[in-house]
């Protein structure tokens, strides 16, 4: 067996594998077993099981990284130094995502392991990927603060996680949730149909006024100071 077809067939398995049964339950012996090869080829290609956990991230973010560099690139030529909508800046992402090559599994499942990586204490999976992609997603911060000017950073940033994880759920649970849909009201949505259902919801959450309290908080601390 060639070492690529070696590689792939492992990641393939450890995707599906982590993805359905978390990083901490799921063993190299069970990613062997799967893939039908011997431990010392893992640890001859990945060396650990936290490598291995990297490079099956990597597949996604390389290409995805990549991609939105350039679709920000292309936001802010057209922009020609103006302030980039929230919408648009939203909808260059959700389309950046789609974009990005499926061709081992799902977006569903990516984002199975986006949310495992917050949820399971994978520490070093967020630093690998802030010190990896952390260029690209602060670019995106970047705008995205000067699309909001009105909102204070630590309400940004949880705003900004809160649609994260809107669309975690959505996406991590869209087969139980179209089976209902179709069950229920007697039609399939698509991913790119979905996106435009989203849209709305994602950019008035962004947009939303401050809550009275929050608000009141900071015209004190801004008299104050």
């Amino acid at each position: 067996m060639a070492q690529t077809d070696t590689v792939t067939r492992i990641l393939d398995t450890a995707e599906v594998l982590f993805a359905e049964r978390g990083f901490a339950e799921t063993s190299l012996r069970n990613i062997t077993s799967k893939a039908k090869v011997n431990l010392a080829a893992v640890n001859y290609h990945f060396g650990s099981k936290k490598s291995l956990i990297q490079a099956v991230f990597a597949r996604y973010l390389d290409p995805f990284s990549e991609r939105f560099h350039a679709a920000l690139d292309s936001v802010e030529q057209e922009y020609a130094g103006h302030k980039v909508p929230l919408e648009v800046l939203l909808e260059t992402m959700a389309r950046t995502v789609l974009e990005v090559p499926a061709e081992r599994n799902s977006l569903r499942t990516f984002m199975r392991l986006l949310g495992l990586a917050y949820t399971q204490g994978q520490g070093h999976m967020r630093r690998y990927i802030r010190e990896h992609y952390g260029t690209v997603f602060s670019r995106f911060a970047d705008l995205l603060k000067l699309a909001t000017p009105e909102l204070p950073d630590n309400e940004r940033f949880w705003r900004l996680h809160f649609m994260l994880g809107s669309v975690i759920f959505t996406f991590s649970g869209l087969d139980a949730l179209r089976d209902i849909e179709e069950a229920e009201y007697g039609h399939h949505t698509s991913v790119r149909e979905l996106i435009q259902h989203m849209r709305p919801v994602v950019v008035a959450a962004m947009a939303a006024p401050l809550p009275a309290a929050i608000e009141q908080s900071d015209m004190v601390t801004q008299a104050a100071s």
